[in-house]
């Protein structure tokens, strides 16, 4: 069968979406990119915010509309939060049960496949082709109960997948040409909670039995990092970049939050980060508009943005969720006041990002090249990729010279224009 898979929101839907993939296609079955030509579509639905759930409708719609006689199956958060909006869906797939998705599925819909289709063993067509970087789904769900989110809700309990498979998926991943993995989940920081394990020991497992170039870690809670945690980063295997979610600066909104990290201790943790890791880049998650937010605590928050010094900020606004405890809350702030103040963090997470970039101006360093992005009046051409500190840059080369999914040595010239990425010249 023609499939077509379709997700939405965090790493962690893109990860179990290539672990899909991987499954329907040593199954036999033909994966395209072609939504109209598909005779099964899967979706893996978002809620994490009220934006999130009206794309996870818009995209059931347009697959209902675009192609009514495929078979329909969705999964994911909007999924598993509201299951009684099946109407013109095949399957729904809960969350507990996305790690036996193209099981259920094969056996629901009754889907056949000619033996001959499936890949040879070890082979990986969907990531060897253009695709340099794979994310890892290490855990699923969530200990914790933020006021604001309602993924632990769809995701349920902190379930963690042995260091074996995580190990035998990544090797897998090399052999067929990827050289990047994210290890990504609801809660990575905790993975191991459920087997008396712990994400420190994992990522020394995976630098110890596999040789894969590069390795990243997707969002960490900071309360979740031991104080040994930045010497796994004497690897350079181990990419100095961290996403650390803040929400908020001000320590009367974490409260009501119900995080686990003042804005000191944040403040402390990347600070020894920087001293211990060279080049460590940190980027994070600020939520506008949370319930009760004063301007006092909004200016806290910019405050502690521009001491912290974030390369890249995620701006969110709050939006109320079904069944979350903020949405009770009282305080709800305006859109008006979101956008205001979004568009005010956003300006300062601008000016925090070329600071940045400036300040590695001169280095050399070496990019995972992913793809091509331009190509001059002269034929030379410009080519994507990111450091290991998470500078997206642009390489200029020669035409003819073939860069895609290589490591290169690079030295960081200057800001383009737009001021979205760092231009660089081979070594």
């Amino acid at each position: 069968m023609r499939i077509h898979l379709k997700t939405l929101g965090c790493r962690l839907n893109e990860a179990e979406l290539e672990t899909w993939s991987r499954d329907f296609q040593a199954l036999g079955h033909e994966l395209t990119q072609e939504l109209n030509s598909a005779d099964l579509v899967v979706v893996n639905s978002c809620a994490v915010t009220a934006e999130a759930v009206r794309k996870s409708r818009k995209l059931i719609r347009r697959a209902q509309r675009n192609n009514p006689s495929a078979k329909l199956v969705v999964s994911g958060c909007y999924a598993s939060l509201d299951p009684s909006s099946s109407s013109g869906i095949d399957l729904i797939i809960n969350n507990r049960d996305k790690d036996r998705l193209v099981e259920i599925v094969s056996k629901q819909l009754n889907l056949h496949a000619m033996p001959e289709m499936a890949t040879e063993p070890g082979e990986n067509s969907l990531l060897a082709r253009g695709r340099q970087r794979a994310f890892i789904k290490v855990q699923d769900g969530c200990r914790y109960r933020c006021t604001f989110c309602v993924v632990t809700l769809a995701r349920g309990e902190e379930r963690s997948r042995p260091a074996t498979e995580i190990i035998d998926e990544i090797n897998l991943l090399h052999a067929g040409g990827v050289l990047e993995v994210v290890l990504t989940g609801v809660h990575i920081g905790g993975y191991g909670s459920d087997m008396g394990n712990s994400l420190f020991q994992l990522i020394q497992t995976i630098l110890e039995k596999t040789t894969i170039p590069r390795i990243r870690l997707g969002s960490v809670e900071p309360w979740d990092l031991p104080e040994n945690f930045w010497s796994l980063f004497a690897n350079r295997r181990l990419m100095p970049h961290l996403h650390l979610p803040l929400q908020s600066g001000a320590d009367s909104v974490l409260h009501r939050m119900a995080r686990r990290c003042s804005s000191t201790d944040f403040r402390q943790l990347v600070e020894q980060a920087r001293q211990q890791v060279p080049g460590f880049c940190v980027t994070t998650d600020i939520m506008v508009g949370f319930p009760g937010e004063t301007e006092d605590e909004w200016q806290q928050t910019l405050a502690l943005v521009e001491q912290v010094q974030f390369s890249q900020l995620h701006i969110f606004s709050y939006s109320p969720r079904p069944g979350t405890k903020a949405a009770g809350l009282p305080g709800q702030i305006s859109r008006a006041v979101q956008k205001e103040r979004s568009q005010a963090l956003y300006a300062l997470g601008q000016q925090l990002k070329q600071i940045n970039q400036q300040a590695n101006l001169g280095a050399e360093l070496p990019v995972l090249i992913e793809s091509k992005a331009e190509t001059s009046a002269e034929g030379a051409i410009l080519w994507s990729g990111y450091t290991p500190n998470f500078l997206r840059v642009a390489v200029q080369a020669p035409a003819g010279l073939a860069l895609e999914n290589q490591i290169r040595q690079v030295r960081l010239e200057a800001i383009s224009e737009a001021g979205d990425h760092i231009l660089a010249t081979l070594l």
